[in-house]
């Protein structure tokens, strides 16, 4: 640094970058905890899943690095809070165990407010459960009917179901 010449805020802009920098973190570590503990309390995840589950919670706008996520989720796993499963094309499943669903269950108010931190204004009053629910039928969409050769006559039967859904939901069906 020249003589003169101020030092950075930590995470801000870096002399020589045009202003990009790694910004200011939304959750501090033990937060992050929290979150991923409530993530997988639901089902079970592998770390890339966690960082996308965390990514489109938040609109694109904040997405974990493994370099934040794995260490974290391995330290769950020493603390005994997380066991590691099995999964398909052999990832690791991340998924609650007693002891996690206990250290959860202390700080559920505080895990709560993190899982909400994210959410848009509108939706802040929908439970929690329900919009888990909701990213799982968009996670199902999308795995069904992006990337793949869907036929007409399975995007119509899908279309259906949501529609269905969607018609129970309103008290309609």
């Amino acid at each position: 640094m020249k003589q003169g010449e101020q030092k950075p805020e930590r995470g801000g802009p870096r002399p020589g970058k045009k202003g990009k920098g790694r910004g200011k973190r939304l959750f501090d570590y033990g937060e992050l905890r929290l979150l991923l503990l409530a993530l997988i309390e639901a089902r079970p995840c592998h770390g890339y899943e966690l960082i996308k589950m965390i990514e489109r919670r938040f609109g694109g706008s904040y997405s974990p690095s493994p370099g934040v996520i794995y260490p974290t989720l391995s330290w769950l796993e020493d603390m005994g809070y997380a066991a590691i499963e099995p999964g398909a094309g052999g990832r690791k499943l991340y998924g609650l165990t007693p002891e996690g669903q206990r250290f959860l269950e202390v700080s559920r108010g505080e895990a709560d407010e993190l899982m909400r931190r994210d959410v848009p204004p509108h939706l802040r009053e929908v439970p929690l459960e329900v919009l888990d629910a909701m990213d799982e039928l968009k996670a199902a969409l999308r795995a069904r009917l992006v990337g793949g050769e869907t036929d007409e006559a399975e995007i119509a039967r899908v279309a259906e179901i949501v529609r269905h859904a969607a018609k129970d939901v309103a008290g309609e069906g």
